[in-house]
């Protein structure tokens, strides 16, 4: 190496440290733990105006989906898909009990998401989700997007239960 270049090395900026990503951030291929499961990330559907993602996770053939909503702070809830059937937004009820459980609709909301990687829906778009909770803290998510609706049951997730392992 010439006298030159060493002098220039002295003075040139060390390069930056890459910026790690954040759940909110993560994408197809990317790998995450979730309550001491490592799953990798195979879809990814973005509602820019919740700031909110909902992960599609798979451990082998097991798939569950990782909702995360920026507000004051993230929240967490981790859902798997459950057999159901509703045939049109307006049967969509405020009270549903389901396996001895009393659901109470707590949030009702729509806004157009964006698909990337495997999700339940192919393609983004409108999309309206209703959230409920039990009054032992089990949730219920219903989703329909052109028209198609799905189900889930889950229950939050502590922060510190979840931690990104590799992102590309």
């Amino acid at each position: 190496m010439s006298m030159w270049k060493r002098i220039s090395n002295l003075f040139s900026k060390p390069e930056p440290p890459k910026v790690e990503k954040s759940m909110l951030q993560l994408a197809p291929g990317d790998i995450c733990e979730v309550s001491l499961v490592t799953y990798e990330v195979t879809g990814r559907v973005h509602n820019r105006g919740r700031n909110a993602v909902v992960l599609t996770l798979q451990d082998g053939s097991t798939i569950a989906y990782l909702h995360i909503e920026e507000r004051e702070n993230i929240q967490y809830a981790l859902y798997t898909p459950i057999d159901g059937r509703l045939d049109s937004l307006d049967e969509v009820p405020s009270i549903l009990e389901l396996d001895d459980h009393v659901f109470h609709l707590e949030e009702e909301y729509g806004g157009h998401v964006s698909i990337t990687g495997r999700t339940a829906f192919t393609q983004g778009g409108e999309q309206h989700v209703w959230q409920y909770q039990t009054d032992d803290y089990k949730l219920l998510r219903i989703e329909w997007q052109n028209g198609r609706f799905m189900l889930y049951e889950g229950e939050k997730v502590i922060p510190g239960d979840v931690r990104v392992i590799r992102a590309t």
